[in-house]
């Protein structure tokens, strides 16, 4: 995001300055990046699928799909869409994002706003695209946890074969008890549901809250039941992490930096090697994003780290990426893959 536009964005509240940088990428792609890196070194072959690089775009920024080729013309490995639900929904009322500015961080509530999956269905129309992309999908706010699976399983049959992956997502904090469905027993019915549907590869989405031992457990029964990997981590509800944050929603950024980096070192240092990690949460220079890698990560996610630096953030982790590889010795980043998890 060109210096400019992102001082004008902030001005405006968090969810009109997102509407007004969808709206640039559309139009005129003004400002994008030019000098995405290409480097061999950086790319991997995972599930029959080439990342040219591990940096992708996190689920929430692109929710209707419709800045897929702009994000790999800026430089992204791939990018996640979403989170969709069945039908179309508002989300929360308004307003439901807050800028925490001294600590780089969002607090959002906005509860799976999408124009549901028949609209992101005719979006898609472009796959396959130039890079992987995945869909994340949720259940609609109205529909009790003992329907939930349904809501999963029509999302996926509508979806997956305009998908590289697809996420489920159970861990989000903005809509009321979707964190209960974060169970070994839902989580197996689920994906053994989904295997019946697709062949497709699906991620399990996390929580940063869970207490030590529980979030192996569960992606352990996730990776037995046929899942191809995890997403670590979505938004944190540990409010004390910032002074002044509100009783609700989900804390993104720096603050959640420390919770999701313990998470996927956990999960490096436990899961089979066959387990595909993506690191999400509090990413924002290649430094983390390489902390992440070394800790068990393929793949890294970002999101609020481009409202506080811009798009050229992408560039930026993946150039600092070939200096520390070539510092440690590595000849490219899946040699790096787990090589300090526990």
């Amino acid at each position: 995001m060109a210096v400019n536009l992102r001082s004008l964005a902030f001005l405006l509240d968090p969810e009109s300055a997102h509407s007004l940088t969808k709206k640039w990428l559309k139009a005129s792609g003004f400002g994008v990046p030019k000098n995405a890196v290409e480097d061999k070194r950086l790319s991997q072959r995972l599930f029959g699928r080439e990342f040219r690089n591990p940096v992708g775009l996190a689920a929430g920024f692109d929710k209707e799909a419709e800045l897929i080729k702009q994000m790999a013309k800026i430089g992204f490995g791939f990018v996640e869409v979403g989170t969709v639900t069945p039908r179309a929904q508002p989300g929360n009322p308004k307003p439901r994002i807050v800028r925490f500015e001294e600590q780089q961080a969002l607090q959002n509530w906005l509860g799976f706003n999408n124009r549901g999956m028949f609209d992101i269905y005719n979006n898609l129309h472009g796959y396959p695209y130039s890079i992987p992309v995945g869909v994340n999908v949720g259940k609609n706010k109205d529909v009790p946890n003992e329907r939930a699976v349904e809501d999963y399983k029509n999302c996926i049959e509508k979806l997956h074969g305009r998908s590289d992956y697809l996420t489920i997502n159970i861990s989000s904090p903005n809509t009321v008890g979707l964190r209960d469905l974060q169970n070994e027993k839902f989580v197996t019915s689920l994906l053994k549901a989904a295997k019946r549907i697709t062949r497709k590869p699906i991620f399990i989405k996390i929580s940063p809250d869970m207490k030590k031992g529980q979030g192996v457990a569960l992606a352990n029964a996730a990776i037995k039941n046929g899942a191809t990997g995890i997403i670590a981590t979505n938004t944190t509800i540990d409010y004390s992490l910032i002074k002044g944050a509100r009783n609700q929603g989900g804390i993104s950024g720096r603050p959640l930096r420390e919770k999701s980096y313990k998470m996927i070192k956990e999960l490096g240092g436990e899961l089979p090697r066959k387990a595909i990690l993506v690191s999400v949460g509090g990413i924002d220079s290649a430094k983390e994003a390489y902390s992440r890698i070394l800790a068990g990560a393929s793949l890294i996610q970002v999101y609020t780290g481009l409202v506080y630096n811009g798009f050229e953030l992408v560039n930026e982790i993946n150039k600092g990426l070939l200096a520390l590889l070539e510092k440690d010795g590595f000849k490219d980043v899946s040699e790096a893959v787990g090589y300090k998890a526990p």
